[in-house]
């Protein structure tokens, strides 16, 4: 399959709103490049059609879905920034240009950040145009097509003539879309291949998700409760990582919400789960690190413990903290699978076999009790609550309508500094735009990026904006006058090296525009780093 038709997908994708249209796109590309295997069939070499087949439609699903298959390439902005001139004729397929990202991946030490560089150099050569553009979005992350997983998804089920609700579990079981898309769209029986992707210990499955409400009044009514209403589990959500543990035995494997393998980082959560009074177990749940006063350590600290050890610093914190794991679901016991038994039988499993190790509840039906329990849950310093139906069943790797999180929502008003090129759906558009706050001694300080929350008619305005405000392009970053106020929602604040302040907006999104502000008037960083605790 060229990469070229994947790029004009990607394309044809963007250019409408339409989920269906959307699904459809996707979902003709599918047949194509699956139909590969047949002519290769007929020719005599159908084992190998078939392999190479299955290889391209995981990647063509990765690449629509807005992502490449291998989650770190080394490569940066800075290198799609000079691109060299892009080739006439398409000619790269996508097996191609998996091929070299895996190998720009696995480059390390001495050298290998140029051989990385001349790598790339030679990859984008190869590329028209368009396919620069669209592997651009890809290496950044910011192919805005509107084709997220989801709708994916449902593009595999219907080239696969398959029920949306089959993939979807499937896809939840195997923890990937692409090896399930490949068995589906090349079997003579989809269905029946779909079945044999069930839970298998040691195999991690996508986690289940929860939907957002702004207080506890909404979550229960979401929910359907209120006077008279079901009973709720509210579970305290607690500031740490997402880790989901499977044990086999005395085999026992953590991994991450991205369903990165963190096993060998985490020797503490491996102990723990060890000692439980069961040995087949998928467990889900959170690990933070915890203050010998109790508190939970700040969000950066827990996710530094548990990342790479590369710097000194960070070999020095791995010995200093210790994570504790608080679980709140359990997937599979003892030779039983779990996932579609109702919260409440899995609760009370849970509590059975991780007591101790789980995370603090309350079952009410009074949405006061639950707002009271909240409020407590703020003060001990966690990040809000969830709240669960003790009907649903595990609805893996889907924000279903069994949970909702409730968290405060914290919002400063921050300026403008510069802004990035879009691509893929935001081609042509300024997008991601650089957030500073105020120093009172003069000037701004860095404090993150974002392009979540933007509207179409968002980024049409300010396109105008700052190309008005513009101060320098180097054709990827604009910078600008820091005139323009935005109103930024986020989750919470992190230490970072990365920039000046020392501190980094968690999942910063835009609300609105300030054109009632002026820079003189936003938030300062001395105001951020009091949220923070400095």
């Amino acid at each position: 399959m060229l990469l070229a038709e994947v790029a004009a997908t990607s394309d044809a994708v963007a250019a409408t709103r339409s989920r269906l249209a959307k699904r459809g796109a996707i979902a003709d590309l599918l047949r194509r490049t699956a139909a590969v295997d047949q002519a290769g069939s007929r020719d005599g070499e159908g084992g190998t059609a078939r392999t190479d087949t299955a290889d391209d439609l995981e990647i063509v699903v990765s690449y629509l879905a807005g992502a490449l298959r291998q989650r770190r390439t080394g490569l940066g902005y800075a290198a799609l920034r000079d691109l060299p001139p892009p080739a006439t004729t398409a000619t790269l397929t996508v097996r191609d240009v998996d091929a070299a990202f895996a190998e720009m991946a696995a480059l390390e030490g001495p050298g290998s950040a140029q051989a990385r560089s001349t790598a790339a150099a030679d990859l984008f050569a190869a590329a028209t145009e368009r396919e620069q553009a669209f592997l651009s979005g890809l290496v950044a992350g910011e192919l805005r097509q509107g084709a997220l997983d989801s709708v994916v998804v449902d593009a595999v089920a219907e080239a696969a003539g398959a029920p949306a609700d089959a993939v979807r579990r499937a896809v939840m079981m195997r923890g990937a879309t692409g090896p399930v898309a490949s068995a589906a769209l090349l079997a003579e029986d989809p269905l029946a291949v779909l079945a044999t992707f069930t839970l298998e210990v040691g195999r991690p499955v996508r986690p289940m998700l929860a939907a957002s409400a702004p207080n506890i009044a909404a979550a229960f009514e979401k929910l359907g409760a209120g006077e008279d209403g079901p009973e709720l589990c509210v579970d305290v959500k607690l500031d740490g990582i997402r880790i989901q543990v499977h044990r086999l035995g005395d085999d026992v494997r953590v991994v991450t919400r991205s369903l990165d393998d963190i096993t060998e980082r985490v020797p503490e959560i491996v102990e723990v789960v060890r000692a439980l009074p069961s040995d087949r177990l998928v467990l889900d749940g959170e690990a933070l690190a915890v203050g010998e006063d109790g508190v939970p350590r700040p969000f950066q600290e827990t996710a530094a413990r548990s990342a790479t050890k590369e710097t000194t610093s960070e070999v020095e914190l791995a010995t200093q903290l210790q994570l504790t794991p608080y679980f709140f679901d359990v997937l599979h016991a003892d030779g039983r699978d779990l996932a579609d038994v109702p919260l409440r039988g899995r609760l009370a499993m849970l509590d059975e076999i991780a007591g101790p190790h789980t995370v603090r509840r309350l079952v009410t039906s009074d949405p006061e009790a639950a707002a009271e329990f909240f409020a407590g849950a703020l003060r001990e310093g966690q990040e809000g609550v969830v709240v669960k139906s003790l009907d649903a069943p595990y609805a893996a790797g889907r924000r279903g309508a069994g949970w909702v999180k409730v968290k405060p929502r914290q919002t400063l008003d921050l300026v403008v500094l510069a802004v990035e090129r879009g691509s893929g759906r935001r081609q042509g558009w300024l997008s991601n735009i650089h957030l500073g706050a105020r120093d009172p001694e003069g000037g701004f300080v860095m404090l993150g990026k974002t392009f979540k929350g933007m509207t179409d008619e968002m980024l049409e305005w300010q396109t105008a904006r700052f190309t008005e405000l513009k101060t320098d392009d180097n054709g990827w970053v604009v910078t600008v006058r820091p005139e323009q106020v935005v109103e930024i929602a986020f989750d919470g604040l992190q230490r970072s090296t990365r920039y000046p302040g020392g501190l980094a907006l968690r999942f910063a999104r835009v609300l609105r525009y300030r054109d009632d502000k002026s820079a003189a008037e936003a938030d300062t960083i001395v105001a951020v780093r009091a949220l923070a605790g400095h």
